[in-house]
């Protein structure tokens, strides 16, 4: 019981994170280096917690390999941001492999609409540099949306049996 209490503490603080991200990216269009770190070291305190099998964690860091260098192919393509690449390899190594990709078809969804708005205020305020597209936002909101279908149920059962 107290290792779903320290999984749910890790949750929580994931959570934070990704506030945080969205809110620097939205502000400053950057996330922290340090905030992509922090999330990716204290993921293998997630699965000690969690109690994955040496074979799931395999499964994650091959997940999260995979997603860097697409995501940084992407970035070479200036189709994403640095920071955007590390906060999805980070994620990927917090979430189980079909979920991430849930994950990222939220993100594209929640990204796809965030452009649109984006794209419509720059039009409106008849702007000529080039649009910025805090992604960091789609990301982190993706993640936490998954993140609550994932665990909250969980959760809630969870309080419910005890």
């Amino acid at each position: 019981m107290q290792s779903s209490y320290f999984s749910y503490g890790l949750l929580a603080a994931l959570a934070i994170a990704l506030l945080a991200a969205a809110f620097t990216d939205l502000r400053s269009r950057h996330i922290s280096n340090k905030l992509n770190a922090a999330i990716a070291l204290c993921a293998p305190l997630f699965w000690w917690a969690s109690g994955l099998s040496l074979g799931d964690m395999a499964w994650q860091l091959g997940v999260a390999a995979l997603s860097f260098v697409v995501f940084a192919g992407f970035f070479a393509l200036r189709w994403m941001g640095g920071g955007d690449v590390k906060l999805l390899t980070a994620l990927a190594l917090w979430v189980k492999p079909l979920v991430f990709l849930n994950l990222l078809l939220a993100m594209a969804v929640i990204g796809g609409v965030l452009t649109l708005a984006f794209g419509a205020w720059h039009i409106a305020r008849r702007q000529r540099d080039r649009l910025a597209i805090p992604y960091g936002v789609a990301i982190a909101s993706a993640a936490l949306l998954v993140l609550a279908q994932t665990y909250l149920p969980a959760l809630r059962q969870g309080a419910l049996a005890g």
